[in-house]
């Protein structure tokens, strides 16, 4: 349909009987107040967008083109934009419509194969300047370069995910985290290079929002890193240290301590963690549990450890993460719910979930009933 990048005339009549199959009747014409629209050329902004919000991302990328009206229309009502379904060429198609979207707050640029280059991020950074959530995963291709554009133009980030770009340095995610400081969801899994405890340091003093943060594999995090998070993000909820080797208890002690709202922690394979982490965890629920008045009148949001996994970390002994399992009732073991992760270390075979104990005491429970 699209040829040298312009949609020819008869294709026009195509991609607006397209449209108003969706937007309008079954007889592929959209009925208004003032009569029936007829041709593409007549259809006011309103119903354009309306019927924008209801089609997929390549029709919108292909109605964009019709003309200089829809084009306008659809970059000043976009907002969300995905081209993951994109198997070639999402560089050059992002260099040509970054400069149309510019209302843009979501796009989600992941890829199964690299193809997108530094030029395509530095247009965005250019002209998307409303940008909240992007998502550049799998972005092998990308150097520092777009991280430094990000930092100027997408000042307003509030979620990123930059997994697998291992090219990025500490550096440049320093920069990154120097301007956008209202980052308060971050995947930085396999990054190598770029999430060191420089890095983390970083985070801790520029991002103090921050609620979700992946290090999973990025070996070069240590205890300095982590203590500088736990004590600058004291909102964090969600953080993945799987395969972080050099941490250590330091590292959890210090979660447990200035991070009461966590409810999920990846330790997997991280061998130098023993039972001093774990009783730490379970200490902190006991400092942070709410006051018997905020659970009666419903402030409680209910918080505590939801998702632990430990598998891997064979260090660990039964008394202390059944400990952990008896102060945070979330933390499953039974068939089917799984939220602790102990696979890979036997010694733990032994430790159990709330439910299994809540089974044997429910029989004795049940109130008597009069014959």
């Amino acid at each position: 349909m699209v040829v040298g990048n312009k949609l020819k005339a008869e294709d026009l009549n195509l991609c607006f009987e397209s449209l108003m199959m969706v937007g309008g009747g079954s007889d592929g014409k959209a009925k208004m107040d003032c009569g029936v629209i007829t041709e593409w050329k007549d259809i006011p902004m309103e119903l354009l967008l309306r019927i924008m919000s209801l089609v997929d991302d390549r029709m919108i990328i292909v109605a964009s083109g019709v003309c200089s009206g829809w084009r306008d229309a659809i970059g000043l009502g976009l907002t969300h934009l995905s081209l993951v379904w994109l198997k070639k060429n999402m560089n050059n198609l992002v260099l040509s419509l970054a400069p149309k979207f510019t209302k843009l707050q979501t796009l989600v640029l992941r890829q199964d194969k690299p193809q997108l280059e530094d030029n395509a991020v530095e247009a965005i950074s250019t002209y998307c300047h409303e940008l909240l959530d992007l998502d550049l995963s799998k972005s092998f291709k990308l150097t520092d370069r777009s991280l430094y554009a990000l930092a100027r133009g997408c000042p307003n980030l509030s979620k990123l995910n930059i997994s697998g770009c291992s090219a990025f340095s500490d550096e440049a995610l320093e920069y990154l985290t120097n301007l956008c400081t209202q980052l308060k969801i971050l995947n930085l899994c396999g990054c190598v290079r770029a999430a060191s405890d420089r890095a983390l340091q970083a985070i801790g003093r520029n991002c103090n929002e921050m609620q979700s943060l992946n290090l999973g594999w990025c070996d070069n995090v240590g205890d300095v890193g982590v203590m500088s998070l736990a004590f600058g993000c004291p909102d964090l909820r969600v953080l993945d240290l799987c395969g972080c080797l050099r941490i250590t208890d330091d590292s959890v002690i210090a979660l447990a301590d200035g991070c009461p709202h966590l409810t999920s922690l990846g330790l997997y394979y991280c061998q130098n963690i023993t039972d001093k982490a774990m009783y730490s965890l379970a200490q902190s629920r006991v400092k942070n549990r709410p006051s018997l008045w905020e659970s009666k009148n419903g402030r409680s949001d209910d918080e505590g450890l939801k998702s632990l996994n430990i598998s891997q970390c064979t260090a660990l002994t039964p008394p202390a993460v059944q400990a952990l399992c008896d102060s945070f009732p979330a933390l499953h073991t039974c068939p089917g719910r799984h939220s602790l992760n102990i696979s890979g270390c036997l010694s733990l075979t032994s430790v159990h979930c709330a439910c299994a104990f809540q089974a044997h005491r429910v029989p004795s429970s049940l109130p008597y009933l009069a014959h």
